[in-house]
């Protein structure tokens, strides 16, 4: 687990994902002459730091978003959110301004407004996230930024193994997107890919248990097209690979995007349930990380 907790450790949050890109693209350049197809690498200004990576003859895309929830310090000690963190009075955010590196701590005011407790005034426009305290268990893997580091590890484990696809890292996801819609109209304009895989954690609900398998979701905000979301299903059967069905009425991921989006595109939400959602103490399954690789590659072999 040592690619996750180094993943978990990088300062990325949603418009300053430029230090994910970078570590990215220095562990794809060292690690992806060793994986059964080295991919094209499709990168650039054009691509603001979203990251393209083109296997063989492509039929599916993966998508995994590169950036975390976090906070803005704004004016006077306060804090602005990045995304929905669901913070807690006394959690430790740590970041780096033009006067050093910061190690801070989350105040809320009567009014429920966030502040940062420091010896010094912080730059405005700083962006700060919680401090890692990366915990891996017997069974468990407990961590701020498993959303979406867990969903990158995943497609850097399925890129080992991967011979034709597509994975696609995208920026933004956590506080409003806007990279999805160009990103999916290149890779379809490109190769006539129109199916996508969304690589993001999921929670753990009263129907959705830790431990239980991967969550192939049916539903959340979004609705994916029901037949492309059986195919999965049957592929996880037929692989005997444990799977829960998700179906909510609220969270949203890349695939909203998709489905915004003017490219026809099939998309389905397949992602590890997690505890503690937004806070400094994710907590995943190992189990589900294991069945969540398996379904990947074999979706992509089948898809």
């Amino acid at each position: 687990m040592k690619l996750l907790k180094d993943l978990c450790l990088i300062h990325a949050p949603s418009g300053f994902e430029a230090p994910m890109k970078n570590f990215l693209l220095q562990y794809i350049k060292k690690n992806s002459r060793k994986w059964a197809v080295e991919p094209e690498v499709i990168t650039g200004e054009e691509f603001q730091d979203c990251i393209i990576l083109k296997f063989g003859k492509p039929r599916t895309a993966i998508f995994a978003h590169m950036d975390s929830i976090g906070f803005s310090v704004r004016y006077f000690n306060q804090l602005l959110p990045i995304g929905s963190p669901d913070a807690e009075q006394g959690d430790t955010l740590v970041g780096s301004d033009s006067k050093g590196d910061i190690e801070c701590e989350l105040e809320y005011d009567k009014d429920n407004r966030a502040f940062y407790k420091f010896g010094r005034a912080i730059d405005r426009g700083t962006s700060l996230t919680y401090k890692i305290n990366f915990r891996n268990t017997k069974d468990y893997i407990q961590s701020p930024y498993l959303d979406n580091r867990l969903g990158i590890y995943n497609v850097l484990k399925v890129a080992e193994e991967l011979k034709d696809g597509v994975i696609v890292f995208s920026c933004w996801e956590e506080h409003g997107g806007g990279t999805v819609g160009y990103l999916a109209e290149y890779i379809y304009r490109q190769w006539g890919v129109r199916q996508a895989l969304i690589s993001d954690i999921t929670w753990a609900t009263d129907g959705v248990e830790l431990g239980k398998g991967v969550a192939i979701s049916l539903r959340d905000k979004n609705i994916p097209r029901r037949a492309f979301a059986e195919k999965i299903i049957s592929i996880a059967q037929k692989k005997k690979i444990p799977y829960q069905l998700e179906v909510e009425g609220s969270g949203s991921s890349d695939g909203g995007e998709l489905q915004r989006s003017p490219v026809p595109f099939d998309w389905c939400f397949v992602g590890a349930p997690s505890m503690d959602p937004h806070t400094p103490h994710k907590k995943v399954h190992k189990r589900d990380i294991d069945s969540m690789i398996n379904l990947y590659l074999q979706l992509m072999k089948a898809l």
